[in-house]
């Protein structure tokens, strides 16, 4: 039997030069059997170049993504790199407008250095992400740098305002208006219009959502879901609610007709969760905490409600669109955003607060003073006011 014989094309002598596509790595085709640099099978322009710095505290990543619109209002045809630590990578994973993300290591530093960008945007005032600023090549450098001495110093005078808000304590705490989000806009040149945060969940990550709530009886329009967010970053403990106010708050809404309670939390929380468990009994559902971040978020994504601190645990009931309640003490309450879904509770009349201490030289009377009473007027008049639609959804 005659076999039919195969002729291959043989390949352009020609210098092969490299694709200005955002999807070309010069390693392999994109698209198997193709030659992408002869035809471009699926052409996506590099376009502007902008490295995106933004490593400390999961939380401020996730307010971070607010500014992405605002790129892309500028930079129509741009690609972003955004590096930042392993741990928060997974926030970036599923971002539609995160081109590429590399985490913070030597390795990545190293690829970084060797490329040129357009632009670079440093968010965080820290050496190590100004060092890196410092060191990579690009035509235009915004946020924060460091001199010769090693000090943070702003790149151009549009972060001025930023700068010298980390300075001066009664601007940062008393005067200053302004949300993270707008003084990240203004010192990156973009143009504020009050963009949310992106957090987008997965179809597999929504549906395991949709188990877990018809498996634990959290399902039907007529339930109102009520996260407890107990817990908060082990540099500022002195966020948290006390156990015992967790507890009675719990049993108090309990009474309430149409409500579900649940525990939400990181390792960090799980021996804490645990107690206030214990306590309330049979009236709240303790969530996994151990579970990894992308699961906490889908345990935070089944409440309507987050009652919360100033924690990552509140920013990611924002970018998740939840109804957030939020005890302000040690932090700023002017620069979180909740987008018209919630409330700040804010001590009155305490002139220590807000202090971003990490020990209180007091009582905590700022933890104290939160308000069960507003807390529970607040879930009332959210579970008589929700309409018949569940709650919104973050499209990916």
């Amino acid at each position: 039997m005659n076999k039919k014989k195969i002729t291959r094309r043989r390949p352009s002598a020609r210098r092969i030069e490299p694709v200005s596509c955002k999807h070309f790595t010069g390693y392999k085709p994109c698209f198997p059997g193709t030659r992408c640099y002869e035809k471009c099978v699926d052409f996506d322009p590099i376009g502007t170049r902008i490295l995106l710095i933004n490593l400390d505290a999961m939380g401020n990543v996730i307010a971070t993504t607010s500014i992405l619109p605002a790129i892309k209002r500028k930079y129509p045809e741009s690609t972003i790199t955004w590096i930042t630590e392993k741990r928060t990578a997974s926030l970036l994973q599923h971002n539609p407008m995160v081109d590429r993300l590399f985490i913070w290591e030597p390795e990545n530093w190293l690829i970084l250095q060797q490329m040129t960008f357009d632009v670079v945007m440093n968010v965080d005032k820290s050496r190590r992400s100004g060092s890196l600023a410092q060191s990579v090549t690009a035509k235009l450098k915004l946020g924060f740098g460091m001199n010769a001495d090693g000090q943070i110093v702003p790149f151009t005078k549009d972060a001025d305002p930023n700068y010298r808000m980390g300075l001066d304590d009664d601007l940062k705490f008393h005067e200053n208006r302004k949300t993270v989000s707008q003084l990240q806009c203004e010192q990156f040149r973009l143009t504020y219009k009050r963009d949310e945060y992106i957090l987008p969940l997965v179809e597999e990550e929504q549906a395991f959502c949709r188990h877990y709530a018809a498996e634990h009886g959290l399902a039907g329009r007529e339930v109102v879901i009520v996260g407890f967010n107990t817990g908060c970053s082990e540099l500022y403990p002195n966020k948290k609610m006390t156990i015992k106010q967790h507890v009675a708050l719990i049993r108090r809404l309990a009474a309430i007709h149409g409500l579900k309670l649940v525990l939400l939390g990181g390792p960090e929380d799980t021996i804490r969760n645990a107690e206030i468990a214990r306590q309330a009994g049979q009236f709240v559902l303790n969530t996994p905490t151990t579970e990894g971040l992308r699961r906490g978020l889908c345990y935070e994504n089944l409440c309507d409600v987050v009652i919360t601190g100033d924690s990552f645990g509140m920013h990611a009931a924002i970018g998740l669109r939840k109804h957030v309640i939020v005890w302000f003490g040690v932090s700023c309450p002017a620069e979180i955003d909740l987008f018209g879904r919630g409330v700040k509770l804010i001590p009155e009349g305490l002139a220590c607060s807000p202090c971003w201490k990490r020990e209180c030289p007091y009582s905590l009377e700022c933890i104290q003073m939160i308000d069960l009473d507003r807390i529970v007027r607040e879930v009332v008049l959210f579970r008589g006011t929700r309409s018949d639609s569940p709650a919104p959804q973050v499209p990916i």
